[in-house]
């Protein structure tokens, strides 16, 4: 199992940020994600941190930036930090953490544990020492739980420590392998 990180993001003076969202992308790399899905997650986060409407509204909270990471998730016992906490807070910022996707290789080819993702990037928000108005885990992916505890009881634990989990199913009409 892999540990989950914990740096704080600092500000160019070394001072620890406060931000208006902690947030960590956990996308879903088992076997039943072939390269078009894993590149369509992937790949999609990485225009998004590029786009001017989403620096815009990053920079429209009261503290002006936001704390992220990026994190693949397979089984109950297969998470990786892909891209640690990075503090956005400008165009630059933004296409260094976009950077950081890009260049990030796929780790997993397991079953499948949403609960495992999801307690795994609890527990990063957790350990962070993240100063945040909100908390936040996307979640994508395109399978059920069939590993771990259930997803029911890692959703419930999320939601009892006030992080919101927002969910992205990949649904396709293309068959499985």
């Amino acid at each position: 199992v892999a540990t989950p990180a914990s740096p704080t993001p600092t500000q160019a003076r070394g001072t620890p940020a406060c931000v208006d969202l902690a947030l960590v992308l956990a996308v879903y790399a088992s076997c039943s994600i072939d390269d078009w899905e894993y590149n369509l997650q992937r790949e999609g986060y990485v225009p998004a941190f590029s786009d001017p409407q989403v620096i815009k509204a990053i920079r429209s909270g009261p503290y002006g930036a936001i704390a992220v990471a990026y994190v693949e998730w397979s089984s109950d016992d297969q998470q990786a930090v892909l891209a640690d906490w990075t503090l956005i807070h400008d165009e630059a910022s933004a296409e260094t953490f976009a950077a950081k996707l890009k260049a990030s290789d796929r780790h997993f080819m397991a079953r499948t544990s949403i609960s495992g993702g999801v307690d795994f990037s609890v527990a990063m928000l957790g350990e962070s020492g993240i100063q945040a108005t909100r908390r936040a885990i996307d979640v994508s992916g395109d399978g059920v739980n069939n590993r771990g505890r259930p997803v029911r009881d890692a959703r419930d634990d999320a939601v009892k420590a006030r992080i919101t989990i927002n969910g992205l199913a990949i649904v396709n009409d293309r068959p499985q392998g």
